[in-house]
């Protein structure tokens, strides 16, 4: 096969993350295909070779799967969010346990327990945080609110009829992106760094109902990037009366204005002001109550999270009169799941934000054995001055740097719970785990992402020593 070749096959297996192989008939290599389906049968352009692998875009589906489905969703297919909204609950959870399941036969060292996967409680509407971004729909077109067009940096999809969140986040899209429309202030275009509407974050508690919404804009203020401030406030305040007025199954209980002069495509926070309200909201785990802020991290699956935190408290096991250590404890839920059964939890977490709304939270929840370290894992774990007996590590998606986790290792914790949100990454350090003495003993998914190709898998490792 060369590059620019056009080829016809069938998807024959799929690779985590979303990798499709397809089978090309008389040739000896597999091509391999982004968002694609076993069974497909497809026609491909080979765009890329790498290290003497092809690579394809798809062109166009000869041939749905068998068993695929009607989409349930008005913007699948062109929206970038989702994968699997074809496939049935049941096959997309069984396609990614076996995903899970071979990548873990590889990593592990001798047998262990495999417990399988989880599903969801829910499988749409199920996300509690929504980012949204300003753009156009293609090159010149009309201003669109959204999701990023699969295979494109730049433009959005419009998605109000979105299914992985429920329905008052279309409305409040709508609302948003009709007042940015009227007030005729253009989006802030990635590649120019001019314009003012960025993105619209929204997060609404599952079993609360409470509702925040946070308008992220640049401030106009710069000098290549001149905009009428008197037009920006007018412009919020009319979106702020249109939203109030919106018939929500949840209740609004802050609406913020951020500003966001930077560079980087992403949500940063240079300045939020209250617009209504307060600038945060309630959501309720395992009985504990939790302050969420714009920005601070909390799983995105609150009943989801439920089922992952009872299987990481099932790992970790007898907690009594242990030390345990939380390490990347974001807002603090997994140490205060633990902490009335143990006798003390010390977390740890990069994000001051998220430390302060943990040691908020777990005075909220009288919760007085709970102890909130911020700063650097790799740093701060020098400083903590006591030794765990169990450590559950829940590491951002690229895993645990190497350097941290030799100093974690050194703690010679009898027990570790690792909580991987990419399965890739914990196969990675299973490998310095192993080698440093510590066994895999049981190993399970939770699905908190349904319709992508997102998984949370959990793993309790056990110190050869300890037993």
């Amino acid at each position: 096969m060369k590059k620019g070749q056009v080829v016809e096959g069938t998807v024959v297996k799929i690779h985590f993350p979303n990798k499709g192989m397809v089978k090309i008939p008389g040739e000896d290599k597999t091509v391999v295909l982004k968002e694609a389906i076993a069974g497909q049968k497809v026609r491909v352009l080979v765009h890329k070779i790498r290290r003497g692998q092809p690579e394809g875009r798809l062109l166009e589906i000869l041939e749905k799967a068998p068993g695929e489905l009607p989409s349930p969703c008005p913007h699948f297919g062109v929206c970038g969010g989702c994968t699997y909204q074809t496939l049935s609950y049941d096959r997309q959870l069984q396609m990614k346990a076996e995903q899970v399941k071979a990548m873990m036969d590889r990593a592990v060292n001798g047998d262990y327990q495999w417990e399988g996967i989880s599903p969801s409680p829910v499988i749409s509407g199920y996300r509690n945080k929504m980012e949204f971004t300003f753009g156009d729909e293609y090159k010149g077109g009309p201003m669109a609110l959204g999701m990023h067009k699969r295979g494109s940096f730049h433009d959005i999809v419009s998605v109000p009829g979105c299914r992985i969140v429920d329905a008052d986040y279309g409305e409040i899209l709508k609302c948003t992106l009709e007042e940015a429309a009227k007030s005729g202030l253009p989006y802030y275009h990635r590649m120019r760094h001019t314009g003012f509407f960025r993105h619209l974050l929204v997060r609404k508690g599952a079993r609360t109902g409470e509702i925040l919404v946070d308008l992220v804009t640049a401030s106009g203020k710069a000098a290549d990037n001149p905009l009428s401030a008197a037009a920006a406030e007018d412009m919020l305040r009319h979106w702020l009366k249109s939203l109030l007025a919106l018939s929500l199954d949840g209740k609004i209980a802050g609406v913020l204005h951020t500003v966001n002069d930077g560079m980087a495509d992403a949500v940063k926070d240079e300045g939020t002001r209250l617009l209504y309200g307060k600038e945060y909201i309630y959501e309720e785990l395992l009985g504990l109550k939790f302050k969420i802020t714009p920005f601070s991290f909390f799983q995105t699956n609150s009943l989801g999270a439920e089922i992952l935190y009872q299987k990481a408290r099932d790992y970790i096991g007898d907690t009594k009169d242990k030390v345990v250590f939380d390490l990347y404890s974001g807002t603090g839920t997994i140490a205060q799941v633990l902490a009335p059964v143990a006798k003390r939890v010390v977390g740890v977490e990069i994000v001051e934000e998220a430390v302060e709304a943990a040691r908020e939270n777990a005075g909220m929840n009288g919760l007085e054995n709970c102890r909130f370290w911020a700063g650097d894992v790799l740093k701060v774990v020098d400083e903590l001055g006591e030794a765990p007996d169990l450590i559950v590590l829940d590491p951002p998606r690229d895993g645990v740097h190497p350097r941290a986790l030799e100093k974690i290792l050194d703690f010679g914790a009898e027990r570790m719970v690792y909580i991987a949100c990419k399965p890739t990454s914990l196969a990675r350090d299973l490998d310095i785990l192993q080698k440093r003495g510590y066994r895999a003993r049981r190993i399970g998914c939770v699905d908190l992402f349904p319709s992508t190709y997102h998984i949370e898998t959990v793993c309790e490792l056990v110190r050869e020593s300890a037993g």
